[in-house]
């Protein structure tokens, strides 16, 4: 009896602590169980029916205030949790710092609605208006450098430089990807795991894989593991949806604010990347060439490239990319 009594405790703690380590692993597809690098809060949107909240960082600057603002926009599979040495280097120098998680991302509800780079932008504008910004400086990452050229499209007059650093959208996907409805990339979305999540940012956003990279994909792929993981899947099909279906590649001429691309030289992101033959993914996605590309398509703009660096250099390279960054501003 003794000994049926210690197997069924013993059974018990394994069992007990199976679960914890698989709850340690699994995130809330809103990240409360993310920790930020700063505080967040939340504005409040009421649209299509629903209300929703929009996760922001508003950083005050720690350096002597300089009366300037940068908003950080994120890229597709982000949110404002991987923006931390940015905000540092940006506070440091004086700026005020402004870090919105889109909804559908990050903190933000993931809401079913038709998504749009326009509203999105608009959503940023009245929250900037909330917090009393006037005008500001727009960096936006890859999927964020669309948001934020539309942003100085819509708004040049509180665009007060647009930085684009490695964004997507430089190329129109409808003209090589085959098209893909909402309703067949949510089922693709479905299959993603850590590991998957694990070997698209090795083969696509890094030259080099370092440890400290895991992290993004603890976060990324631990969504994968929740109840609710088939609502952000829903939530991906149509914000991919978003992307190819509202370039703004064609519109740079139109873009008529102080503009810097900073472009790391290895990035190969194509979005839909999977639907094309290795000869196809070859031809598209050379930032190496979109980069310089892009920079002449907008009136005056300016071009900062980094060697040996992939899609993400405020992360593959945050010294060179903070010193760029400022001395750009």
């Amino acid at each position: 009896m003794f000994y049926k009594k210690v197997a069924l405790y013993l059974c018990l703690l394994f069992s007990a602590t199976a679960t914890l380590a698989q709850q340690a692993d699994t995130l809330s597809i809103t990240l409360e169980n993310v920790k930020y690098p700063y505080p967040v809060k939340y504005y409040r949107i009421h649209t299509e029916g629903q209300d929703l909240n929009m996760a922001y960082m508003d950083v005050a600057p720690l350096g002597k205030a300089n009366g300037r603002t940068v908003v950080l926009l994120h890229g597709k599979n982000f949110g404002g949790y991987y923006w931390g040495g940015t905000i540092k280097a940006l506070s440091d120098r004086g700026f005020r710092v402004v870090v919105p998680d889109q909804i559908g991302f990050g903190r933000s509800s993931k809401a079913f609605i038709h998504y749009s780079f326009h509203q999105l932008a608009r959503w940023n504008k009245q929250l900037l208006d909330t917090l009393g910004i006037q005008k500001a400086n727009i960096l936006g990452h890859s999927m964020g450098g669309m948001l934020a050229t539309r942003f100085a499209l819509m708004y040049p007059e509180s665009t007060e430089k647009l930085l684009l650093e490695n964004p997507i959208g430089l190329e129109d996907y409808r003209n090589f990807v085959p098209y893909v409805s909402t309703d067949q990339q949510y089922l693709t979305e479905l299959k993603a795991t850590a590991e998957s999540v694990k070997k698209y940012y090795q083969t696509s956003y890094f030259t080099v894989w370092k440890p400290e990279y895991d992290e993004l994909v603890r976060v990324a792929g631990g969504m994968t593991k929740s109840a609710d993981f088939p609502r952000l899947a829903k939530v991906n099909a149509m914000t991919y949806t978003m992307i190819y279906e509202q370039p703004v590649v064609h519109e740079f001429f139109n873009v008529h604010v102080p503009t810097i691309l900073f472009i790391g030289k290895e990035d190969k992101t194509i979005v839909g990347k999977g639907l094309l033959s290795p000869d196809q993914q070859a031809i598209h996605g050379q930032y190496r060439l979109l980069g310089k590309q892009t920079a002449a398509k907008i009136p005056g703009a300016k071009i900062v490239e980094f060697e040996g660096c992939g899609h993400i250099p405020h992360i593959e390279v945050p010294t060179e990319f903070n010193v760029a960054l400022l001395g750009s501003l």
